[in-house]
């Protein structure tokens, strides 16, 4: 209950601070030019949707998302899970990760767009980029964390190195993997959006930019509301394929206090 309570109270205070903004913007206390009304920015949100724009949009930017994301997955998961395991692994590749990790994604558009022009593969390839390093660093710290008796009894019951790593080590870092993945999930959005409005003419990064260069104000507001929305869908819907997934590991970590 008190989680719940916390919750509903959460949600009360971004309900206080939209109607602080919406009375700060009538009564001039902020400029309406820079911070249009509460209400204008949802009637531009709401038009936006109701021609198709928006919805046409979001189903561009996410679909370039999912698919650079599922291949950070793959690729992350896969050499994370043998790098884990080999320590030869980890201290090859160690070098490379720490150069590359630390770079921000956003410096090396400029190569990506010389090499792949501005269309999606450009999008793809720098949001896949993002996503890896997550995902493959806690891979790795899912797979090390692995108790090394539960290894070895799946050896001693006859299991194969192939089969004790997919049926005992990756289901055991499970946890940890999946974290790497919640994390990767936002870098996604966020370089979605940052990729369609470095080089774009569709998505919503690109409807974004588009609406302050030409002084839509709300509409800018408007799809910044969309992306916190889709944000949030995605984050719950995250967290809803964590709990049945991962169910056995919350049902042993269970916060009695919740």
């Amino acid at each position: 209950m008190k989680a719940a309570g916390a919750r509903v109270l959460g949600y009360g205070l971004v309900l206080l601070l939209l109607a602080l903004w919406e009375a700060a913007s009538v009564t001039r206390l902020l400029d309406p030019f820079y911070f249009p009304p509460v209400h204008e920015v949802a009637r531009s949100l709401f038009a936006s949707l109701r021609d198709g724009r928006l919805a046409r949009a979001v189903l561009t930017s996410l679909g370039r998302g999912f698919v650079g994301f599922a291949g950070a997955a793959v690729l992350g998961v896969g050499l994370g899970a043998i790098a884990g395991r080999h320590r030869f692994v980890r201290a090859l590749i160690d070098p490379l990760l720490e150069l590359l990790r630390p770079l921000p994604s956003p410096a090396i558009i400029p190569v990506a767009i010389l090499l792949l022009g501005i269309d999606s593969s450009m999008k793809i390839f720098i949001i896949g980029w993002a996503c890896f390093f997550p995902i493959l660093l806690n891979t790795i710290d899912g797979v090390r964390s692995v108790p090394p008796a539960l290894v070895e009894t799946a050896r001693n019951f006859g299991l194969r190195y192939p089969e004790s790593l997919f049926t005992v080590v990756l289901p055991a870092a499970l946890p940890v993997i999946f974290t790497g993945l919640r994390i990767a999930l936002a870098v996604m959005l966020i370089l979605t959006v940052a990729t369609e409005m470095v080089a774009g003419s569709n998505g919503i990064g690109f409807l974004l930019l588009e609406a302050e260069r030409t002084f839509r104000i709300a509409d800018m507001y408007g799809f910044i509301a969309a992306l916190a929305l889709v944000g949030y869908a995605l984050n719950h819907l995250f967290l809803l394929v964590d709990r049945r997934v991962l169910a056995w590991h919350h049902a042993m970590h269970k916060d009695p206090a919740a």
